[in-house]
């Protein structure tokens, strides 16, 4: 009963780690934003052992900020990665269920009123928690890009 992707579900929603996905792009941005900004003085002072950055105060801080980026896209592409497995689960009329270990597997048919509850979480709730997350791992690759350029040509 606990491998039942509606069941997973409400286990990722009630974690302490996935409960930071929210549809709402702003809401979701809060924890990484405290992430990277918690990141960025430890990031500035690896840049500066670099004998270069050291000579020139603004790349050290571009490239402290840029280097920050790099734990909070790490923890987008887990969530995603998290969320999307129940969606896929949720969405399947069939699943693998484990009984001890990956030696003894079986797949299980979902019941018709499994499959519809089922659905209707993964388009109603996890959908628009993927969404957002994408749209926000979207703005991080790209503030990283630009920061990665942006120490270059400083």
């Amino acid at each position: 009963m606990e491998q039942r992707p509606l069941q997973q579900y409400e286990e990722l929603r009630r974690s302490w780690f996935f409960r930071w996905a929210d549809p709402d792009v702003f809401t979701c941005l809060k924890p990484f934003a405290l992430c990277w900004l918690l990141l960025i003085p430890l990031t500035t002072v690896i840049a500066s052992g670099s004998v270069p950055l050291q000579q020139d105060p603004p790349r050290l801080l571009a490239a402290g900020l840029v280097g920050a980026l790099v734990l909070p896209l790490l923890l987008l592409v887990r969530q995603w990665l998290g969320w999307t497995f129940i969606l896929r689960r949720l969405l399947a009329e069939s699943i693998e269920y484990e009984e001890s270990g990956w030696y003894d597997g079986q797949v299980w048919e979902k019941p018709l009123a499994w499959r519809q509850k089922d659905w209707l979480v993964a388009q109603h709730q996890v959908r628009p928690l993927l969404t957002g997350l994408q749209q926000l791992m979207t703005m991080a690759t790209v503030a990283l890009v630009l920061g990665a350029a942006l120490c270059r040509l400083v």
